[in-house]
């Protein structure tokens, strides 16, 4: 896989429920966005990179299960100027698995937030769906 040079900053963000623990949900992060500083609060969880390559085990799921016209839909439809993002399981990310949520209400816990801004944005998105 290729990871084209493209300045971009991805952040995933979580609500921390109660019930949660906390460093779980650090590991559910860490295990889907390597390469990433993570920050934790009294109710979220946050983890930050500007390296296209922390974006690795999610483009490979992509490509893997062809699941690429669903995470362009989806891309495209939260897009606004240089900025779009889409929800991951947080349950699933913890098992090391990304599984897509239409809407936050489809993880239990609340959804893990992938947030990607990019002065070059189309490109990559581009390469998340195209591969190129």
């Amino acid at each position: 896989m290729k990871i084209p040079n493209i300045n971009c900053t991805i952040q995933m963000t979580s609500t921390l429920h109660p019930s949660e623990d906390s460093e779980k949900v650090k590991k559910a992060i860490s295990n889907i966005f390597p390469y990433s500083t993570v920050k934790t609060d009294l109710f979220s969880i946050t983890a930050q990179s500007k390296e296209l390559r922390s974006f690795e085990k999610i483009h490979e799921t992509i490509h893997s299960k062809k699941s690429q016209n669903i995470y362009r839909r989806y891309l495209e439809k939260n897009l606004d100027n240089d900025t779009t993002w889409f929800y991951l399981n947080k349950q699933a990310a913890f098992v090391k698995q990304i599984a897509i949520c239409e809407e936050a209400e489809e993880s239990p816990l609340g959804p893990i937030k992938v947030i990607l801004t990019s002065s070059n944005i189309d490109g990559v998105i581009d390469w998340i769906v195209l591969g190129n």
